[in-house]
This record gives structure tokens, sequence and C-alpha cells, in this order.
């Protein structure tokens, strides 16, 4: 019996390791948001704390214990649409907790391996070894981009920030500047500091002339320290709202945070967005305010804009209003980086639509605007306007606004009220309010976000429009 409680004692501890470090690789590995800002904090009393609680305290049955809380796992991680990636720093944590949960248990003594210590001290020890390894490992990388990005002596880096847009903006930027220089920018919406000095150790070309990056924050400091490892010659701070208010509270504080990545002692010029400040600086330009003429519809966005003191009008096939605002910082960037009027006109009519964020896609008769990784309320209530252009049904599939106020999620379902035949609510967050509030001839909501496809292919039809506003992956 006692090798079985060996046995039993090393899965177990094993399979909370693997519970936790799932939630830790969706908070970015900080122990205090996977605790207290966790999205659904009654997975830890369901997945950790009961199944502990049972395991210590049921003496010669902890075997019985594992073999229910394995399959219950088991059932929880086959269902999370955001599973654990075995990266190397997780493969490092599992070899760490099998360890020293073998270790510690021959060293307290085989009958002693259901107590509370045989559980937490393996779990304790190998977050905090963990961590040790991670930060050598972390100031290791740091220092080797650092050396790469010294040595490539003609980089201009541009570094963005907001509250919405970061990524359309960077990818806007690198499409209008590529016409004319060699640019790299961050893939997909990689924006912590980490996630930077990886992408530069591991894909920036030597040859780069402009590296594009965006930078995020949950913390203040978070983008400072950004600030201080790149110095950007150019920054661009776009506009503020209370996207990601739980975390700092108020909206000064978020602004900032913003802010903090004009100190770079490389500055040359910055871009703030009106939202963001009216505190004049030498190196800042606002941006926001001085577009003109701006007609956004199905088929594409018109607007004018004066560019070396000449009023210029630009077209593209990128949808939404609130990208005018994405635009106006690209296009200041690229006259700033010396790109000819005509150039940068010619470009912004060569854009492409950011991957999921307002992507017209038609098939099947069907109109389908993806817009799944926007999350903000400007940009949801615009994907809605475009639907109210459409003379068919409109369809829209949404989780509501996360990391959001309970204001903001009214107005969201006020404005699909007033447009949509068929709203679609995926997730729990806000399924409560939408459920509440929504008065819609169709309304349907769906925990499991599996059964989107059949239920739309059972619902639409052709001539439909259907807006993917948000997405969330089942964690949140």
């Amino acid at each position: 019996m006692e090798v079985l409680s060996f046995i039993a004692n090393l899965i177990f501890v094993t399979a909370l390791g693997w519970y936790l470090l799932t939630n830790l690789q969706w908070y970015d590995y900080r122990i205090g948001r996977a605790v207290f800002h966790h999205h659904k904090i009654w997975w830890h009393v369901v997945y950790f704390i009961i199944p502990f609680t049972l395991y210590v305290f049921s003496g010669n049955y902890s075997v019985y214990v594992v073999g229910v809380y394995l399959p219950l796992l088991y059932f929880w991680h086959r269902h999370l649409d955001k599973k654990l990636v075995l990266t190397w720093r997780v493969k490092r944590f599992l070899i760490l907790i099998v360890s020293l949960t073998v270790f510690l248990n021959f060293l307290f003594g085989l009958k002693e391996i259901s107590t509370v210590y045989s559980v937490l001290l393996p779990l304790a020890f190998s977050y905090l070894f963990s961590g040790g390894i991670e930060k050598f490992l972390f100031l290791s990388y740091k220092r080797k981009a650092k050396k790469k990005i010294a040595s490539m002596k003609k980089l201009t880096i541009i570094c963005i920030t907001g509250s919405y847009g970061k990524t359309s903006m960077k990818n806007f930027v690198a499409q209008l500047l590529s016409q004319k220089y060699k640019v790299y920018a961050t893939p997909r919406s990689v924006n912590t500091l980490a996630g930077i000095i990886k992408d530069i150790n591991q894909s920036l070309p030597s040859d780069t002339q402009v590296y594009v990056c965006e930078a995020g924050a949950r913390l203040e400091g978070d983008i400072y320290a950004i600030a201080q490892f790149l110095h950007p010659q150019i920054v661009v701070v776009g506009k503020v709202g209370p996207q990601h208010i739980e975390y700092f509270k108020t909206i000064d504080r978020i602004k900032r945070t913003k802010l903090e990545l004009i100190h770079s002692d490389r500055l040359e010029k910055a871009f703030v967005h009106t939202s963001v400040t009216d505190q004049s600086h030498p190196k800042v330009t606002f941006f926001g305010d001085e577009l003109l003429n701006m007609n956004a519809t199905l088929e594409g966005t018109d607007f004018d804009l004066t560019l070396g003191g000449k009023l210029c009008h630009f077209h593209t096939s990128v949808l939404g209003a609130f990208q005018t605002i994405n635009l106006n910082a690209a296009i200041l960037i690229a006259d700033q980086m010396g790109m000819h009027t005509s150039e940068i006109v010619q470009a912004v009519e060569n854009l492409k639509s950011v991957e999921h964020r307002l992507e017209r896609i038609d098939v099947g008769g069907k109109i389908i605007l993806d817009d799944s990784y926007n999350g903000n309320i400007d940009g949801m209530l615009e994907g809605i306007r475009l639907c109210s252009l459409h003379n068919g049904r409109k369809v829209i599939v949404t989780p509501g606004l996360v990391e959001s106020t309970k204001e903001l999620n009214a107005e969201l379902i006020n404005a699909i009220n007033g447009v949509f035949d068929i709203a679609i609510i995926t997730g729990q967050l806000n399924a409560a309010q939408f459920d509440k509030e929504l008065t819609v001839p169709e309304k349907i909501m769906l925990a499991d976000k599996s059964q989107i496809e059949a239920k739309l292919g059972e619902l639409t039809r052709a001539g439909d429009i259907i807006l993917f506003a948000n997405d969330a992956p089942n964690f949140i």
C-alpha cells in the first residue's frame, strides 16, 4: 500500500502542478493575477482546493481520491480552447515538480506521503525554483537581445501602445513603411517585455531597417520597462479608454502607464492621441482630431487628412471608421520617415485588413465580418454600425466586452438591440446581463463555443451578414 500511496502522491502533485501551470500560462505566470484576478475563481475551488482537502484528510483512501481527480482534470483540460502549451518553461517546471516530489517523499518517509506537506511543499518549491531559473534565463536572454539591438547601428525602432488598436496600428505602420524600407514587425499580439526579447533573439533579421513593435501592460511600470529596454526613436500612444480597468482601477492610471513609452533616451518623435493628454512637448505631435470627410461602408473607408500642408484624400479597403485613427498615426509615421505623400496615398490604398479585425469574408452568399480579435467598445460599435448598412438579416456572435464595465456592456447591448435579428452570446462572463437586457427577436445563449458552427449552419442562410464581435477563451 505504501508503494501505491507513493505513486498516487506523485501523480496527484503533478496533476495539481499541471492545473497550476495552465492557469499561470494564461495570466503571464503571475501568481497574483492567476489567483485573485481569475475570471472563474470557482475553478480553483473545484479543481484545486476541494481535491487537495479530500486528499490530505482521506488517509488510506488517498489512492481513490487520485482515481477520481485524474478523470475530472482530464475532462476539464479536454474542453479548454486554450490548452497548456508545452514550452521549455513548462517542461522545466514539470521536471522540477516530479523530482522534488520524489525527493521530499523519501525525506519525509513513505508513511507521511498523504500529509499536507507532501503536496504543498513540492508545489511551492517548484514554483520558487522555477521562478529563479526563469529570472536567470530572462536576464541572459535580455542581455543577448540588447546586444543584438546595439549591433544594428542603423535600426529605427517604432513602438506603439494604447488601449485600443495597437496591433492594427503596428500592422498598418509595417505595411506602409515596407514600401521603402526593410521592415520587421512583432508577430500577432506579442506585446510584453519577455515576448519582445524572445522575438528579437529568435526572429529579428539582422538586416532590418525598421523594427515595429507594440507595448502592452497590466501593471504600472510594464511599458516603462519596454521603453528602457528598446529606447525607441519613434513612439505612438494611441487612444486610451477603460480597457483592462480591473487592473488599473482608474483611467488616469491607464494614461500614466501608456505615457511611460515616451521615456526613451533616443526619442525623436512621439505621436500622442488627443484622448491621452493635452500637455505639449517639443517632440510630441497630437493626432486624432484632424480627420475630415470620413465615410466608412462595407466596401471600404475614405477620409481626408492634411499632410505636408496639403489636404490629401485617402481610400482603403480596410473596414471601420475607428481604423482611421490607427491609419492617421501610421500616415504620420510614414511622413516622419521620409515617404513622399503620393507614396503614402498609394500605400494606404493597397493596405490589407488585419486578420480577425473587421476582416470581410464573403462565402456561400453570406457576408462574414470577422472582428473576433477586437475587444474594445469603439471597434465593436463600429462593427454593429457597418452591419446596420446591410439590407438582409443580421446575426451577431459575441461574448460581450471582457475586462470592462457593466455600463459599457449595457451600451453594447443597446446597440445590438437596435440592429440585429439574431444574437448568439458565448461564454458565461456576461451571460446574465445579456440574457436580461437583450431584446432582439432571437437570442441564443451558448456556454460551449464548440456549438457555434453548428448553430450558425442551422440558423443562417444566403443574404445574411454575420458579425463575430470579440472572442474570449473559455477560462474567461
